[in-house]
C-alpha cells in the first residue's frame, strides 16, 4: 500500500503544529508499522479522514449526528486505501451532505486518535483520524445519508450547547485560530475547489 503521501503529510503538519509531536509521533509510527494503514481491514486500527464543515460565512459548522455513536460529529470515515487523504475526507463530505462543491485545504487542520467501540461483527479498534478543513460553496441543499440519525447545520458561537466533545470543540477553536492568524483567506490559491 503507497504510504507516501500520508507520510509527507504528517511531515507538512508537524512543521506547523509543534506542540502536537507526540500525536504526530503516534500516527507516523501506526503507519510506518501498518503497511495496510489506509484499510478498515487492518487492525488493530486504521486512517480514516474528516471534515470540519463551515458554511460560505463561516458562521455555521455542519454536523450529523451519528447513527452507531450517538454523538453530534463532523463528516467522515474510512479512506478505503485512499493514498491522498484529503480526496477521502472530500468523498465522506460530499456522500454524507449530499452537497458537492466546496473550497478544501489540503493540509490537515488537525489530527485525533480515538477508540470505536465494538459494534456488530467489528471489534473495538482504534481510529487515526485526519480532519481537514472544507467550506461550502453557497446554494446547495443537504441530503442526510444512511450513517447518520440527523444532519444540521449550527451556530459555531453555539456548539457548546451542543457537543462535549472535546475533539469537536477542539476544531472549532482551531479554525478560529487559523482565521483570525489570516491562514485562510477568500483568494483560495493553495486550496483545491471540488
Amino acid at each position: 500500500m503507497h504510504r507516501r503521501p500520508l507520510r509527507e503529510l504528517l511531515n507538512a503538519y508537524a512543521v506547523t503544529h509543534v506542540a502536537e509531536r507526540a500525536t504526530v509521533d503516534s500516527f507516523r509510527e501506526f503507519v510506518d508499522t501498518h503497511e495496510d494503514c489506509l484499510l478498515r481491514s487492518c487492525r488493530p486500527g486504521h486512517v480514516t479522514a474528516s471534515a470540519w464543515i463551515l458554511s460560505p460565512d463561516r458562521r455555521s459548522c455542519l454536523l450529523t449526528l451519528h447513527r452507531k455513536l450517538g454523538k453530534w460529529l463532523q463528516l467522515g470515515g474510512h479512506v478505503d486505501g485512499e493514498p491522498e487523504v484529503w480526496r477521502a475526507a472530500l468523498r465522506e463530505a460530499q456522500e454524507e451532505s449530499g452537497m458537492t462543491r466546496f473550497q478544501v485545504a489540503p493540509l490537515p487542520l488537525d489530527l485525533d486518535i480515538h477508540s470505536i467501540p465494538a459494534h456488530g461483527d467489528d471489534p473495538e479498534h482504534l481510529h487515526l483520524d485526519v480532519r481537514f478543513l472544507l467550506i461550502t460553496e453557497p446554494d446547495q441543499s443537504l441530503s442526510q445519508s444512511s450513517e447518520s440519525l440527523d444532519l444540521r447545520w449550527f451556530p459555531v458561537d453555539q456548539l457548546r450547547s451542543v457537543t462535549t466533545e472535546e475533539s469537536v470543540l477542539r476544531l472549532q477553536e482551531k479554525v478560529r485560530g487559523l482565521f483570525s492568524a489570516g491562514g485562510w483567506s477568500d483568494n483560495p490559491q493553495g486550496r483545491v475547489q471540488s
